[in-house]
């Protein structure tokens, strides 16, 4: 939530025009966010007149919220000054006894003194006390500043870089490191060192900074651990700067935040519409093999023959589920594995009846060679499973489980496909049976659940695993012939009235 205080002119190469909001409307907007939700920080930073500042105090004190991080914005970058000397001692007198953790640079520091000094809060600097030679300097100008009431101060160390010995760097080319000093309570000293970086994208870091910290100590941080992780990720802000404007450009803000390229609970939807996944699954959902079944014209041979090597498949698949079932953390997801392997049992028991009515026993189906598809296939999934996590397991599973779904559900659905005389009809149902659809249901939910918890490059990963699936799935659809040699053209004609009427229309879970 955020209380505008100034509206600035400005672009990288500086500041043109200053127009400050009326101190009544910024003190209602303050009131306005601290009096309905609170905050767990409040951050300042351009104030810009002395009547703000004022403001500002008597709505932390009254509201007091648990930490108040000031970032003293006096100088730009550019070199055009944010605040008026009778508003830096406004500062002084009423905002720094509130603060928790103040971030000065050095300049801005000295600023501070010399005008806490004419309100006789702090004696003023001496002659050559302005002079800063040491690390140890900077931590003194900290402790004198922490006597005007802040509990810790940050005095950041970007305006004078050291030598590798840690001496005040004397050219450019021995800049070597930035040292960001920060004393609290107790004689406590913290030394942040960073390589110091040739770059002129540098704007706003010092706001960028103040945020860092207030969200480090919102997330319940201590102070010394949140000015380090923000001072590292500054560090990165200027390293990954985009490079934008003729002047001091922006930092890089986003470099260690990721974005999920779906919706949580539609990473199916996302995975099935990608295109380089879309003409894989389309190609495998209304595979020949796959129409041919649907209309009943399968040859019967190319039947028995695929029905014997699923049966083959579904015992390694139900191999890798029990794998799943090993390699879970939770007995949810035990569960679900578990669920999926009593219908793979099913399965094999339809698959068993088929071949019976084909006059194929059970010993014969077992004592079957593996074809090549097969084997392929499922060696890749159990492989998966031993090489891979827990989740990449469930990916390289997931075509043969969301796809019969897909697979049947469209099938079942069209009125072109042949019910009565379809000999395959048997094989469609058991797919939309409820059982199944509630696998079907199980597994995605599983996919959902655990994919936005995914690095973005994980999920790239995890997609390559899906769509390799997807291809050796299609490898098994293609171990038989769909149609007869004699209908070749007969079935070319078909296919062309089935996509006519709308056959290849897009299934969804």
């Amino acid at each position: 939530m955020t209380a505008t205080t100034a509206l600035t002119v400005q672009d990288t190469t500086g500041v043109g025009e200053i127009h400050v909001v009326p101190v009544t409307f910024v003190e209602r907007q303050m009131e306005a966010c601290l009096g309905d939700i609170g905050a767990d920080v409040v951050t300042t930073g351009m104030l810009a007149a002395a009547d703000t500042i004022e403001a500002i105090a008597r709505q932390l004190t009254r509201h007091k919220p648990p930490a108040v991080v000031v970032d003293p914005v006096m100088v730009s970058t550019s070199g055009a000054q944010l605040l008026p000397h009778e508003a830096i001692q406004g500062l002084a007198r009423h905002l720094l006894p509130l603060t928790t953790v103040l971030t000065p640079n050095i300049p801005e520091a000295k600023l501070i003194l010399t005008e806490a000094g004419k309100l006789g809060s702090e004696p003023q600097l001496q002659p050559g006390e302005e002079a800063i030679g040491s690390v140890a300097d900077i931590e003194a100008l900290g402790r004198r500043i922490q006597r005007l009431g802040p509990r810790w101060v940050l005095v950041k160390g970007g305006h004078l870089p050291f030598r590798a010995d840690a001496a005040v760097a004397e050219t450019d080319a021995e800049k070597a490191l930035v040292v960001d000093v920060l004393v609290g309570p107790d004689e406590y000293v913290l030394r942040v060192e960073s390589p110091w970086q040739r770059s002129a994208n540098t704007h706003g870091t010092g706001c960028s900074l103040a945020a860092a910290i207030s969200a480090g100590l919102a997330q319940g941080q201590d102070v010394p651990i949140a000015v380090r992780a923000a001072c590292r990720y500054v560090e990165a802000g200027i390293l990954m700067a985009p490079g934008l404007g003729a002047g001091h450009g922006p930092l890089g803000h986003f470099h260690s935040s990721f974005h999920l390229p779906f919706s949580p609970g539609y990473f199916v939807e996302y995975l099935l519409d990608r295109p380089d996944v879309k003409p894989v699954w389309e190609r495998f959902v209304h595979h020949p093999f796959v129409m041919a079944l649907g209309d009943g014209t399968l040859p019967l041979e190319s039947f028995k023959g695929y029905i014997i090597q699923d049966y083959l498949y579904l015992i390694h698949f139900a191999r890798a589920n029990a794998l799943a079932a090993y390699k879970a953390k939770t007995t949810k997801d035990i569960e679900r594995s578990n669920k999926i392997v009593e219908h793979i049992l099913q399965e094999l028991q339809l698959h068993i009846g088929y071949c019976e009515s084909f006059g194929i026993s059970l010993a014969e189906m077992q004592a079957t060679e593996e074809k090549q598809a097969c084997t392929a296939y499922t060696r890749y999934v159990l492989d998966v499973g031993q090489s891979e996590g827990w989740l990449a397991l469930q990916v390289a599973l997931a075509p043969c489980l969301l796809g019969y779904g897909a697979v049947a559900k469209m099938l079942h659905g069209h009125e072109a496909t042949r019910r009565q005389g379809n000999v395959y009809w048997p094989w469609i149902e058991n797919y939309v049976a409820d059982d199944y659809a509630q696998a079907v249901r199980l597994g995605s939910q599983l996919l959902e659940d655990n994919m936005r918890l995914q690095s973005p490059s994980q999920v790239e990963e995890l997609v390559r695993i899906f769509i390799h699936a997807t291809k050796m799935e299609i490898g098994f659809w293609e171990m038989y012939p769909s149609q007869y040699p004699s209908s070749h053209h007969m079935s070319r004609k078909r296919g062309k009235a089935l996509e006519f009427h709308g056959w290849r229309q897009r299934t969804h879970f």
